[in-house]
């Protein structure tokens, strides 16, 4: 399982944002290898985690090579005062807390 991070301080929204926005998560729930999202906010609400995974790293590039998805990072300072992206490969997960990690729950 991979998990593609995209921890973000959102600026303005405007139109294409929400139009490319509604896009790339259609494409990405459209690919076989697309096992789910999960988005998180900071306790101050400043910074958000929009956290995506994926059965395999083809799938995961195959999403970030998306032209729609493209054009968002090109267009990235419109939308947002600053982000980082975290790829990693997950080998486990496990807790007690009511609210399962995706991949495992």
């Amino acid at each position: 399982m991979w998990i593609a991070q995209f921890i973000f301080t959102p600026g303005d929204y405007d139109e294409e944002f929400h139009r490319l926005n509604a896009a790339i998560d259609a494409y990405a729930e459209s690919l076989e290898g697309f096992a789910g999202a999960e988005r998180w906010l900071s306790p101050d609400g400043a910074t958000q985690n929009s956290v995506y995974y994926w059965r395999d790293r083809e799938s995961l590039g195959q999403f970030s090579r998306y032209p729609e998805h493209l054009v968002a990072k090109e267009n990235y300072r419109k939308w947002y005062h600053s982000y980082r992206v975290v790829i990693s490969e997950l080998s486990a997960s496990y807790g007690d807390t009511p609210h399962p990690h995706l991949p495992s729950g």
